[in-house]
């Protein structure tokens, strides 16, 4: 049998795509007679059945016969002269697999055109598991999930409330303290807790009065907020400040998705902290090899570099927060029910998006270290948002028929070499490797549907104090010791029959 071309498909679906290019005087493919039944099973999902007419079978095995009776070679009989029934006895199997493919193309093809079926992935379809019958229509089905159904309302002229913060030499002065840390020296502290100290802290967790975990000499910088590997301390200042050495603390930490007992996910629990030991930074020297590490040669060169950073940092929470505003406005989200199995798959492109956005935003890495911790914490909740917010815009782009091309997903590839300090070649070699191309250019899009929508809307300036703009505050220990457990991983028994099945 000879190679066929086969249609081109959709590799965000999987779903067949019409053949671009057919221009006047070109015969368009006949189109199959096929009933199709679609039918919600469930959040973002359905099944899907197609009967195709024995019509149209019956038209494609009399065109496959035919052509073999005139260019089969069967022993015992001259070219062309074999007949029609030692041809079907003797090819059938072959000719009926050959139009199975061809059918279920054709038909996935004219599916995509005519339902707007939207898929998130492609359909999971195995041929082999598919027959043509005898008699009666050839019939397949399929469960696939897709984007959820909403309408969108206009998306023009919201009104949205921007924050805005003129920073002050004090708040230009911390940063700088902030960043010149590293180079520092931590000197014994005889007074109160302040934020910017460093406190040794002899920790135990409790949960309803019973102790969970249990830490010794541990040291915590103290700012606003801090996270740790497995929670979030919100007021972790508020209620630290103004301790001495000796004293005992109780701070509030709403434990993560991914701390090590799964039954405690999401709990606000006791940290008691009886504060050991408090030290202070002593700020280095600015010297001229010092200020060459930030790019600078002076000091007023570094501090106006810091307040460029703040800056940007403000730019960057601007457009969060218009984000959330628009999905708030725009879009039923809150309606909506994703799939838990959909969310874990995303769970990590999610994730690697964000540090690309902040990347894009020239953030250093220890910036986007403390946010990725942050988002981490409940990592489900942030790609439901995450995923709501892409519906949205998604929709909106094909509304505005905004798209991408080639040029602006490399020139967003040397932006992200920029801000790493990589190749561009290294930069796209590791989002191959990571599958991240696609979500990529999918960012390019939804950036492009969101400025449309920032560029149309009415603003009202919003002061914010200095929290939104401070970077996170990480630290490595675990509120609760164990195993940290990983929100984005199938159940142990769905892993266990992934496994047998692949092992049957």
């Amino acid at each position: 049998m000879s190679d066929e071309t086969l249609p081109a498909t959709d590799e965000s679906t999987g779903m067949a795509t019409a053949e671009p290019g057919v221009g006047e005087g070109e015969e368009k493919e006949e189109r199959l007679n096929q009933t199709v039944d679609i039918q919600e099973i469930g959040p973002c999902k359905k099944h899907i059945k197609v009967a195709v007419d024995r019509a149209d079978i019956d038209k494609l095995l009399d065109e496959k016969f035919t052509e073999l009776v005139r260019e089969a070679v069967v022993p015992g009989f001259r070219p062309g002269k074999v007949p029609r029934k030692v041809i079907t006895r003797r090819f059938h199997k072959e000719v009926t697999n050959q139009i199975r493919g061809q059918l279920l193309l054709a038909s996935l093809e004219q599916l995509a055109e005519e339902h707007d079926v939207a898929p998130l992935s492609a359909p999971e379809i195995d041929p082999d598991t598919i027959e043509i019958p005898q008699e009666g229509p050839f019939i397949y089905e399929f469960d696939i999930e897709v984007r959820p159904e909403f309408d969108l309302p206009n998306y023009k002229g919201l009104k949205l409330k921007r924050p805005t913060r003129n920073f002050t030499d004090q708040d230009v002065e911390r940063e700088e303290r902030r960043i010149l840390a590293q180079f520092g020296q931590r000197v014994p502290k005889d007074g109160k807790v302040e934020l910017d100290d460093y406190i040794t802290v002899d920790m135990e967790t409790r949960a309803d009065g019973k102790v969970i975990g249990s830490a010794k000499e541990v040291v915590f910088q103290v700012d606003d907020r801090l996270v740790f590997k497995d929670g979030v301390a919100e007021r972790f200042g508020e209620q630290v400040r103004g301790a001495k050495a000796g004293d005992k603390r109780d701070v509030d930490l709403t434990l993560s998705d991914a701390v090590s007992q799964p039954d405690l996910k999401g709990r606000v629990v006791t940290a008691n902290m009886e504060i050991k030991d408090v030290k202070t930074l002593r700020l280095p020297e600015l010297t001229h090899d010092l200020l060459h590490n930030f790019g600078v040669h002076t000091p007023d060169q570094l501090r106006e570099r810091v307040r460029v950073d703040l800056e940007r940092r403000l730019e960057y929470s601007q457009r969060q927060s218009a984000r959330e505003q628009v999905l708030g406005q725009i879009s039923t989200a809150g309606n909506w029910e994703l799939p838990r199995d959909l969310l874990m798959r995303q769970a990590r492109k999610h994730l690697a998006r964000k540090v690309m956005e902040m990347q894009e935003a020239g953030m250093s890495e220890d910036e986007i270290r403390g946010r990725q911790r942050l988002l981490q914490q409940d990592v489900m909740q942030s790609t439901a948002l995450a995923l709501k917010e892409h519906f949205v815009l998604q929709k909106i782009a094909e509304a505005e028929k905004i798209d991408v091309d080639n040029d602006e997903i490399n020139d967003e590839i040397e932006r992200l070499a920029d801000q790493t300090g990589e190749a561009p070649r290294r930069v796209r070699a590791r989002l191959e490797k990571d599958e991240l191309i696609e979500t990529l250019a999918a960012q390019i899009v939804e950036r492009k549907a969101l400025n449309l929508i920032l560029e149309n809307a009415e603003y009202e300036d919003v002061s914010v104090d200095e929290k939104p703009m401070r970077p996170v505050n990480t630290v490595e220990a675990q509120a609760v010791p164990g195993e940290m457990h990983d929100p984005t991983a199938a159940p142990p028994e769905e892993e266990a029959a992934g496994e047998g099945s692949e092992a049957s």
